[in-house]
C-alpha cells in the first residue's frame, strides 16, 4: 500500500549521488477512512499519511482542513493519531495487535509498561512471533519524541446566571 520514493542528493562532500528511500503510506492504509475521505484529502493535496500527519498536527490546522474538506476536525484528529503510530520505527507489523489492546495514541503507548506490553504481545501472537522486550521498550521511548499532535482544548460549560 505504500511506495518507496527515492530522495536524491549529493552528500558528505562526495561527487556521487546518495539515494535515500523513504516509505510513504497511502491514505487507504488508515483504518476507517472512506473513499470519500481519501478523495477529499487528495483534492486538498494530501496523498500520504506523512503529509496528513503534518497537516493535522495542530488544532488550528485540523480546523482549516476540516473546512476545506468537510471532514470533521475530530475525525482528522483520529487519523493524525493513527499516522503518528505508523511513524514508530519497527512497530508496523504489530500495529493491528497494538490497537486491539486499546493503544490508539502516542499518549496511550507512552503510558504502557514495556514488560506488560511485551507479555500481552507474546500471548497474542506467540513468543516466536513477538517482538523483543527491547523493541517494545524502544517503541515506548519513541512515543515521547514522536508525539507532535496538539490535543484540542477542553471545552468548559459557560454558566449563565438568570
Amino acid at each position: 500500500m505504500g511506495r518507496s520514493v527515492p530522495l536524491c542528493g549529493t552528500g558528505w562532500g562526495h561527487s556521487t549521488t546518495n539515494i535515500l528511500y523513504v516509505m510513504y503510506r497511502t491514505l487507504e492504509y488508515l483504518r476507517g477512512i472512506s473513499d470519500s475521505d481519501v478523495r477529499r484529502l487528495r483534492a486538498a493535496g494530501i496523498k500520504h499519511t506523512n503529509q496528513l500527519l503534518h497537516r493535522t498536527s495542530l488544532e488550528i490546522d485540523r480546523k482549516r482542513l476540516s473546512k476545506r474538506t468537510g471532514i470533521t476536525a475530530d475525525r482528522l484528529l483520529g487519523f493524525a493519531h493513527q499516522c503518528t503510530l505508523m511513524e514508530v520505527s519497527g512497530m508496523e507489523r504489530e500495529l493491528q495487535t497494538i490497537r486491539r489492546f486499546g493503544i490508539e495514541t502516542m499518549k496511550d503507548l507512552r503510558a504502557q509498561d514495556a514488560e506488560a506490553l511485551h507479555s500481552k504481545l507474546a500471548d497474542a501472537v506467540g513468543l516466536a512471533g513477538a517482538p523483543s522486550r527491547s523493541d517494545v521498550q524502544y517503541w515506548i521511548s519513541q512515543a515521547t519524541a514522536l508525539d507532535i499532535i496538539e490535543e484540542p482544548e477542553p471545552t468548559t460549560a459557560t454558566h449563565v446566571i438568570t
